[in-house]
C-alpha cells in the first residue's frame, strides 16, 4: 500500500509512504533518504504484525497510515533508519510517537530493551541488503 503526501513549505519534498510487509531493498531506502536533511528514512514499526511504513516527513503520518490499516497504537514505534550505516547504528530510536507514559515509555526513544531488540529484528528481516 502506498500513499502520496507532499510537504508544503520553503522546500518541497515528495514522500510516498509505503507499507513494507515483505521486504524493501537498501538501495530503495538510500534513494528515499535523499529527501531528508540527515540522509535518514523515518519509519514506524508495528511490532505485532512485523511490518513497517517508510518514507514520510513525519512519523505521525506513518503512524496514522498503520492505524487506518488496522494496527493498534500500543504496537507502533517510530524510528529513523540510516541506510548508509551498517550494523546497530543504522536504527535510531527517536520519535515523538514513542512518548507513551501509559505504556511506561517516557521518552522519544524506546526505553524497553526487549522492544528495541524486536524492532531491530523486524528491520533486519524487512531490509534486503
Amino acid at each position: 500500500m502506498t500513499a502520496l503526501w507532499e510537504a508544503k513549505g520553503a522546500i518541497n519534498f515528495l514522500f510516498i509512504m509505503k507499507i513494507v510487509e515483505n521486504e524493501i531493498s537498501i538501495e530503495e531506502l538510500r534513494k528515499m533518504s535523499k529527501n531528508m536533511f540527515d540522509d535518514l528514512v523515518k519509519a514506524v514499526i508495528d511490532v505485532k504484525k512485523e511490518i513497517m511504513v517508510v518514507d514520510a516527513g513525519m512519523h505521525v503520518d506513518e503512524e496514522r497510515m498503520l492505524l487506518e490499516s488496522g494496527s493498534h497504537q500500543q504496537d507502533l514505534w517510530g524510528i529513523n533508519i540510516y541506510p548508509q550505516i551498517a550494523g546497530e547504528d543504522m536504527v535510531e530510536f527517536d520519535s515523538m510517537v514513542n512518548l507513551r507514559p501509559s505504556q511506561g515509555n517516557r521518552s522519544r526513544g524506546v526505553d524497553d530493551p526487549k522492544i528495541q531488540q524486536k524492532i531491530r529484528k523486524i528491520v533486519n528481516k524487512l531490509i534486503k541488503r
